[in-house]
């Protein structure tokens, strides 16, 4: 590797297990130019494990995007996918390269089309060590996972100069779902960086088994409705909870964690926000995370808990219905194991939206507590039967009854639409043991070469 000091070469070595780090490509550099590329690339280990990496260098050349800046990335991303193994961009650039017109617009396409082609086939995970602005953040968020830095990231197309100050700072990125993690300096950033390195699927042709330490028996603590943030990582195997994307959309709340050693996706409604109602961007959320889930064989587990859809004008404007239907198709599209948890009410849209067998679940449970219903008991009781509240019979005692007749989870249960009743302390065992049965799935028919008589 050639010089070491600048603040790009730096930060790759800092990312690399130490001493694994290799460069490629160290040597190239315009012609006529004493200063080297503004990225420095190779491969190496991250917790023991294959990746590469790219990282632009400030100290040269400001970062800035040339066409031997985007070769040299472009080298990275082939070996990458020839090796199926993960890429990680450190994004710092001052942009393109002015004078060089139309090569540097190009040099931008050649980085999108790396990304475009990796995408579905090996994870991206982009870290915004300083300014990444214009066609950069677009590369960027190209990636699975962006991840901010509070004390130096600034990630925007248009300049703040021009919009605003706190447009692309750390917190704005991260509160408009730009980002899915925000740490508060480089080396806490890197540290998720090798959190997801661990968890991850090194390529799409691999399964999601990593390994597991903690007890799958274990009685499962949870109380979702007062601590759903808790609750979740009781059911994961110990330490293993990451959450994404948890400033941008709070009512729907995304993880990457292991269960019994199985590297999972969990999609839950937060009741705490808004009666973990569905909106537009929770379900756009959402959405984007199960389709990744599902190009890296990663089982997808909903822990439902929602009063239904959010009931407000904006969301009518945020296109709601097609977002809707994004998360409907993110569902029924995805052919990785679905298991799917009712914790709690179940209402309207969300029964059927948040992974019902109807969308394809290959399981769904439900805790003792959930409730089912077109409308909330108090709302159906209200509908139909309110000619029935009198003196005698209280409003409070009909809502009960609705509960126990027709909203019960047994009552799903005996219509098929629910495959069993669970106790909380159980439920850790439960899905772990449904994803030890549904993780090599295949939803295409074994190959016969024709049926065999009977005797």
């Amino acid at each position: 590797m050639g010089n070491r000091d600048t603040i790009g070469a730096k930060r790759i070595l800092s990312l690399f297990d130490e001493g694994t780090f290799v460069e490629v490509g160290s040597f190239m550099k315009r012609a006529g130019s004493e200063t080297c590329e503004g990225v420095i690339g190779g491969y190496g280990a991250v917790n023991g494990k294959l990746a590469y990496a790219f990282s632009q260098d400030a100290d040269n050349m400001q970062g800035a995007v040339d066409q031997l800046h985007a070769k040299k990335i472009e080298m990275i991303y082939d070996m990458a996918l020839k090796n199926g193994a993960p890429v990680i961009g450190l994004f710092d650039t001052a942009g393109a390269v002015v004078y060089d017109g139309a090569v540097a617009l190009s040099s931008f396409g050649t980085l999108l089309n790396c990304a475009a082609k990796a995408s579905g086939r090996v994870p991206q995970i982009a870290v915004i060590t300083g300014v990444c602005p214009g066609m950069a953040a677009v590369a960027a968020s190209s990636f699975d996972f962006v991840v901010g830095i509070e004390e130096c990231s600034k990630l925007y197309v248009n300049s703040p100069f021009l919009i605003g100050k706190e447009v692309g700072t750390a917190d704005w990125a991260a509160a408009n779902g730009a980002t899915s993690l925000t740490c508060e300096n480089e080396g806490a950033a890197f540290d998720k960086v090798r959190a997801l390195i661990d968890m991850l699927p090194a390529n799409a042709g691999l399964s999601a088994l990593v390994g597991n330490t903690d007890d799958c028996e274990r009685v499962s603590a949870v109380n979702f409705a007062d601590d759903l943030e808790a609750s979740v990582a009781n059911l994961c195997d110990a330490g293993s909870c990451l959450e994404i994307g948890n400033a941008y959309a709070p009512e729907m709340k995304l993880y990457v964690a292991t269960m019994g050693g199985v590297t999972v996706g969990i999609v839950a409604n937060n009741p705490a926000e808004n009666n973990g109602n569905l909106t537009a961007a929770g379900a756009r959320k959402a959405s984007r995370f199960i389709g990744f889930c599902d190009a890296f064989n990663m089982p997808v587990v909903t822990l439902v808990n929602s009063c239904g859809v959010a009931v407000a004008k904006e969301q009518e404007a945020a296109q709601f219905s097609a977002e809707l239907a994004k998360l409907s198709m993110a569902y029924a599209g995805a052919s990785t194991a679905k298991i799917t948890v009712l914790t709690g009410p179940a209402y309207g849209a969300s029964f059927t939206l948040m992974g019902s067998k109807s969308l394809g679940a290959d399981l769904v449970l439900a805790l003792p507590e959930a409730t089912i219903g077109v409308l909330s008991p108090e709302a159906s009781v209200a509908f139909v039967w309110n000619d029935k509240v009198t003196a005698e019979t209280s409003r409070e005692s009909l809502v009960d009854e609705w509960k126990n007749k027709y909203a019960a989870p047994a009552v799903a249960a005996a219509n098929g639409c629910i495959d069993d009743l669970v106790d909380a302390g159980e439920l850790r065992a439960r899905i772990c043991s449904a994803v030890f049965m549904l993780m090599d799935k295949n939803e295409k028919m074994p190959v016969r070469k024709h049926s065999v008589l009977p005797l």
